[in-house]
């Protein structure tokens, strides 16, 4: 049987395979049946190589049954609907997150037009760093590239010393920052637990830093999905930043 790291990778990898079939076919509504497709496949393997999980996803009806459960899927079957029905983008992903008595404990993220798949099972190295990382501190903060939302940046962010990168997908986001393209992911104004969960499984295990914007605990499984915000980053940036957006928040309230 195939590991939870396995599975999470080839699940992700060939929902993220249909999906590129789908895009390819000039489908109507193609959005719609994304999601659709990829959330019926995902189910109906999760449910054949293991049945006795619990799911959560964006798609399906929410069981409350998934809160006694030692072992839930946390799943976005595409994430960056929006971007996936763009022609030419590539910043849209599938999630798929095991969740295991408290703590993720796998996940993949497939980036299926950028061809990539990264997750658990074979956590990435660490990109490139940036200017200003070894030393830590507000100083270098300026040589940063920070990834945010392309239509919800959060309302601090332009009171940051960094460079900001829109981008769509959060899955996106935060594999531009594994992979080095970019130095942070900050995220404000609330998104799903099935948006994060794959993401931070991988960030986590490529080693970097992840956590609520005012540096508590991402929680998954709750009975309340809603995630207010959160900062992916490398751990030697995590205070700075933390700290220059305590000030930027205070700024704005003044």
């Amino acid at each position: 049987m195939a590991s939870d790291d396995d599975l999470a990778r080839d699940l992700a990898e060939e929902a993220g395979r249909r999906l590129l079939a789908l895009r390819a076919s000039g489908a109507a509504e193609l959005g719609k049946e994304g999601d659709r497709l990829s959330h019926e496949f995902l189910l109906t393997e999760l449910a054949r190589a293991r049945p006795a999980d619990a799911v959560l996803s964006e798609e399906g009806k929410d069981n409350p049954d998934r809160l006694a459960a030692d072992r839930v899927w946390i799943v976005d079957p595409l994430d960056g609907t929006r971007e996936f029905g763009e022609a030419g983008r590539t910043d849209w992903a599938v999630h798929v997150a095991l969740w295991e008595r408290g703590e993720l404990a796998a996940g993949a993220v497939a980036l299926p037009a950028q061809g990539r798949v990264l997750g658990t099972a074979a956590p990435p190295a660490p990109g490139p760093s940036a200017p200003g990382q070894a030393g830590g501190g507000q100083r270098g903060l300026e040589s940063l590239r920070v990834v945010v939302s392309r239509s919800r940046p959060p309302g601090f962010a332009a009171r940051l010393p960094v460079t900001l990168l829109p981008l769509g997908s959060a899955g996106a986001k935060a594999a531009a920052v594994i992979c080095g393209d970019a130095d942070a992911y900050l995220h404000e104004g609330g998104q799903y637990e099935w948006d994060s969960a794959a993401p931070v499984a991988v960030a986590r295990a490529a080693g970097l830093h992840a956590s609520r914007l005012d540096g508590s605990k991402l929680a998954y499984n709750q009975a309340d999905p809603w995630l207010p915000d959160i900062l992916i980053c490398p751990g030697v940036l995590a205070g700075p930043l933390l700290e220059a957006v305590r000030a930027a928040r205070a700024r704005g309230r003044e």
